[in-house]
């Protein structure tokens, strides 16, 4: 997959698709085994490890913050364990960089570090790398694309052109694609280091699409307000319903799409399921 500096368009329309969760089934795992556990590691709280797991997973994965941005996701449960009085440390420096920021990545923190020295800034930074690391030593067979994900790409990538818009860092992003040989079935992959995923459908709008020509594919309500802010389509792929999603975006809605028969009426009937999927 190229970058966006290499890409170059090729078709009138264009399938964006988030990749965690929606194309690669990693999303739980990854949650539960590894940035969950290396918070409460980073911090602390082995005395309140339930709780304080709990309240992660709820946040990142079974409500309609779904899919949010991991350091945004982190200044939820800090804050939470702030009010709780499980930490003393001062989180609001912290708080207010992933509140003014529309780039959150790792390299935007080690700028901010480079500006503050703040404790809070930093254990966040060490708990995003000790993430990757437990990311990365996942055994591949347990993040493996969804089934129907490969031959759905093969036949949009046909007639539109495919984008990968993701919040995770850009390595292990292009890794799981690699791995799960979707690689060529992709055309440009942008992740959290160009921004939120709504600056990324922004940047390819620039190249030419018409909006009424571009859909977005995600599991999570951030991926609908992407879409909605750049006033594309969007179709959702539900979390625990994956592989019946990508049936029927395969079957018709791809389709449609590309005949201008899906449009933001027959769009409501998905995201009423979507909406009523997620608490």
């Amino acid at each position: 997959m190229k970058n966006i500096k290499e890409f170059v368009k090729r078709h009138p329309y264009l399938v964006c698709l988030d990749s965690d969760g929606c194309a690669i089934d990693g999303m739980t795992i990854k949650h539960l085994q590894c940035f969950g556990p290396c918070a409460v590691e980073e911090w602390g709280l082995g005395d309140y490890r339930e709780e304080f797991l709990q309240y992660w997973n709820e946040i990142n994965l079974y409500r309609m913050t779904r899919g949010i941005n991991r350091f945004r996701g982190l200044a939820f449960l800090l804050q939470y364990a702030k009010e709780k009085g499980y930490i003393d440390n001062a989180v609001e420096c912290y708080q207010e960089w992933a509140d003014s920021l529309p780039e959150l990545s790792e390299a935007a923190l080690e700028r901010e570090i480079a500006r503050k020295d703040d404790e809070m800034l930093k254990k966040a930074l060490s708990w995003s790398r000790a993430v990757n690391r437990r990311i990365a030593a996942i055994p591949w067979e347990k993040k493996t694309a969804f089934k129907g994900v490969q031959e759905t790409l093969e036949k949009a990538h046909a007639r539109a052109d495919v984008a990968v818009i993701s919040a995770a860092n850009a390595a292990a992003v292009e890794e799981e694609w690699r791995r799960n040989g979707l690689v060529e079935h992709a055309d440009v992959c942008m992740t959290q280091e160009y921004g939120s995923k709504a600056d990324c459908i922004k940047k390819l709008l620039q190249y030419g699409y018409e909006p009424e020509q571009v859909i977005m594919l995600g599991d999570a309500p951030g991926d609908h307000v992407a879409a909605n802010k750049n006033g594309v389509l969007f179709f959702p792929i539900l979390a625990g319903r994956e592989i019946k999603s990508w049936e029927e975006f395969y079957d018709s809605v791809f389709d449609m799409f590309v005949q201008g028969e899906y449009d933001g009426e027959m769009q409501k009937k998905y995201l009423k399921e979507f909406e009523g999927n997620l608490a």
